[in-house]
């Protein structure tokens, strides 16, 4: 089985090819918004090397929520074009790590963080959110896990900083762990969107669209 993995929820995007657990093609690049294109100049690299593409796995997050947008309207693209099955993993359980079971936190912003433990790459906890003083308490009582993020967490210091691995995310879906979605993919939200609605102006009723 021939798998896709691409991931741009972090300020590094990374994309892996897998052909029956050989690593075909591993690349990482910036992946901010002002290189969005980075990840199509690196798929059309993977296309050169894949007559066909049976799996294509993208990274949820948490993260960017534009750069996991990103990474799903490819695979529909690629999923559409080959007839590949499209799955999703949180991409907190393909970090680039080398042990298999550790807790995951970032800043959630608000004034609140997240949280994951993970085990044989599947979020068995999370991702939740938690005040500061609520994940202190949940790392307190977590034991001896590594703990990582994939960016600076200030009140957090003892977290390492790595980032989610597409070459992981590939042998995560090649041997069908962790994944949480299929076809109908989206990123994963923490909280529910927020949809401020507009004030009535006085004398004008509120109507809906036809």
């Amino acid at each position: 089985m021939i798998t896709l993995a691409i991931d741009t929820s972090a300020a590094d995007g990374s994309v892996a090819l897998l052909a029956d657990g050989a690593l075909l093609f591993d690349e990482r690049f910036t992946a901010d918004r002002s290189h969005s294109a980075s990840l199509f100049v690196t798929l059309e690299k993977v296309r050169a090397l894949a007559g066909h593409i049976d799996c294509i796995a993208i990274g949820l997050g948490p993260g960017s929520y534009a750069g996991v947008r990103i990474s799903i309207a490819a695979g529909l693209g690629l999923r559409f074009a080959l007839g590949a099955k499209l799955v999703g993993i949180p991409s907190v359980a393909a970090l680039d790590v080398a042990v298999r079971d550790y807790l995951a936190i970032g800043d959630a912003r608000r004034e609140s963080f997240y949280f994951s433990r993970i085990a044989q790459g599947v979020c068995v906890e999370g991702p939740l959110l938690a005040t500061e003083a609520e994940l202190a308490q949940r790392l307190a009582s977590a034991g001896a896990l590594p703990l990582y993020a994939t960016a600076a967490v200030p009140q957090f210091p003892a977290a390492q900083i790595v980032l989610p691995s597409a070459v992981v995310l590939a042998h995560l879906a090649a041997t069908g762990r962790g994944i949480v979605a299929t076809d109908n993919l989206e990123p994963i939200y923490l909280r529910e969107p927020h949809i401020t609605q507009p004030k009535a102006r006085p004398g004008i009723s509120p109507r809906p669209c036809p």
